[in-house]
């Protein structure tokens, strides 16, 4: 029998009663149980939304932004859709920090495909809930159903990549009647997917650029960053500058820094596979630090 919270019991999460038409009852997904429950969603805690059609660049802002507040001792929630909350869960994975998925389906249903196997490593290592019983299908409304269930739970939430009509968008609103401070990221105003977190903050939303804005919110000293960044330096420091200057497609970007095909394909290589650069579907390279 798959395992219930409801309202009554002493571990359904209080945060929960926070809203005016709170879930009568949690499914969690075994191994977790009520007290693992209430150990994951302990403070502080911060949900991080976005586009499922996140470019590149944004997909790899969330889950290095993830693994940043994990390594700080911050929890993620998100909703295990496809792109950004996609990134925001094996983000802190990656980091041995605690995440929580809120389906927008049965408990016992994976979707959509493509992050069954990240369902698989958060059922081992976190936790997954819904408040729909086993055999639900996903359905459209569902989803901004689930919704108020993340911003609920989060004592933050964070926006990346958001077009003007979307989920994240929802999500932000209601964690907003609720109190919780909202942070978006900022985007280039001419992406569709920037559209909606840049009226988020004309809107009066926070405008986050690294997890350092969440953390002092969250009130916690960030510190002088992270210790683990990988030095760069030499020619792969002068790539990655030129990037942040503007990102360019790898031919562009050897003629920019002076350096030979082969000698750029090394450098794109080396930063790559240590995570400081993504490619965008049109070839451009993007850093993400």
């Amino acid at each position: 029998m798959t395992p219930f919270i409801t309202r009554s019991d002493e571990a359904y999460p209080a945060r929960l009663h926070d809203l005016t038409d709170p879930p009568d009852q949690i499914f969690l997904r075994p191994p977790l149980t009520a007290d693992r429950l209430t150990d994951l969603l302990q403070s502080p805690l911060v949900a991080i939304v976005g586009s499922r059609n996140a470019s590149a660049a944004g997909v790899a802002f969330a889950t290095r932004l993830a693994g940043d507040l994990a390594a700080s001792g911050v929890g993620v929630i998100s909703g295990l859709a496809r792109g950004i909350d996609a990134g925001a869960h094996a983000g802190t994975l990656d980091r041995g920090g605690r995440t929580v998925a809120v389906l927008g389906c049965g408990i016992d249903r994976d979707y959509p495909a493509a992050t069954v196997p990240l369902a698989r490593r958060i059922t081992a290592a976190g936790g997954v809930l819904s408040e729909y019983a086993p055999g639900t299908p996903p359905a459209p409304f569902r989803f901004p159903e689930r919704n108020r269930i993340v911003a609920a739970l989060a004592d933050v939430t964070i926006v990346i990549e958001a077009a003007g009509r979307s989920g994240a968008l929802i999500t932000a609103r209601l964690a907003l009647e609720l109190g919780r401070d909202v942070f978006s990221v900022p985007g280039a105003p001419w992406s569709s997917v920037a559209a909606g977190t840049n009226q988020l903050i004309k809107d009066g939303a926070l405008p986050l650029t690294d997890a350092a804005d969440a953390l002092i919110a969250l009130g916690i000293d960030p510190g002088a960053g992270r210790t683990d960044d990988p030095p760069v330096t030499g020619a792969a420091g002068r790539v990655l500058a030129a990037l942040r200057r503007e990102p360019a497609s790898a031919d562009v970007l050897a003629a920019r820094c002076g350096l030979t095909a082969a000698a750029a394909a090394a450098l794109i290589a080396e930063l790559e596979l240590q995570g400081l650069l993504v490619r965008e579907l049109d070839g451009r390279l993007v850093p993400t630090l």
